[in-house]
Formats: C-alpha cells, sequence, structure tokens
C-alpha cells in the first residue's frame, strides 16, 4: 500500500506479452479455392490416388488381354474358339474390373471429401 496519497500506481499498456493461440479455424476447402500450396497438395494427393486407380486397372486389362495374339497364333485353326474367349470368357472380368474401378474413383472422391469437410 502506498504511504503517500499521492503516489499512485502507474499503469503501462503495451502489446501483450503472452498472446494465446488465435482460434483461426483451419479450412482445407479455403486452401484449394484460394490455390494455395497446401491447397494444391490436397489435390494432387487425389488425382494421384486417381491415377494409380486407373493404372492399376489398365495394367490387369493389359494383363487379361496382352497375352491373347500369342493363344491364338498358337492356334490357328479354332476361329469359334476365339470368338467363344473374347465375347464371353472376357466380359465377366472386364464388368468386374469396371465395377472395381468405379468403386475405387469412388472411394478415393469419399475419402477426400471427409477430408476437406469441415467438421
Amino acid at each position: 500500500m502506498p504511504q503517500d496519497p499521492t503516489e499512485r500506481r502507474v499503469t503501462v499498456t503495451g502489446p501483450p506479452r503472452r498472446t494465446g493461440r488465435a482460434s483461426v479455424h483451419y479450412r482445407p476447402r479455403t486452401e484449394i479455392d484460394e490455390q494455395t500450396t497446401l491447397g494444391h497438395t490436397y489435390v494432387r494427393s487425389l488425382m494421384r490416388s486417381q491415377l494409380r486407380a486407373g493404372l492399376t486397372a489398365l495394367a490387369v486389362l493389359g494383363l487379361l488381354v496382352g497375352p491373347l495374339p500369342l493363344l491364338f497364333a498358337a492356334m490357328p485353326d479354332a476361329r469359334r474358339l476365339e470368338w467363344a474367349v473374347l465375347g464371353f470368357g472376357l466380359y465377366a472380368p472386364l464388368v468386374l474390373l469396371a465395377r472395381w474401378y468405379v468403386r475405387r474413383a469412388e472411394r478415393n472422391e469419399r475419402d477426400f471429401v471427409r477430408l476437406v469437410e469441415d467438421r
């Protein structure tokens, strides 16, 4: 307590020394819209995962269809077998491959949206 009533406390104001963390909301959607480096990274990760799914489907298709000309060249007199293999034998694997690719692409997009959405 001050002894003299004329003595008063002086309050010095200035920038705060301790600053709490500002409540900045992290919004990946804004990063993507503003085309920042982080937004670019998000979009690249989506594109990379979609490319990986496409290249996997292409590789399976190449391994499935690629050896067929060699098989057909080994059996020159089997014209009906060729049409049967091309018409019926490849249909089911191609449909299954297409279904796998679509599901994988949708899952990649769903994961990306879940990452970008505000929580």
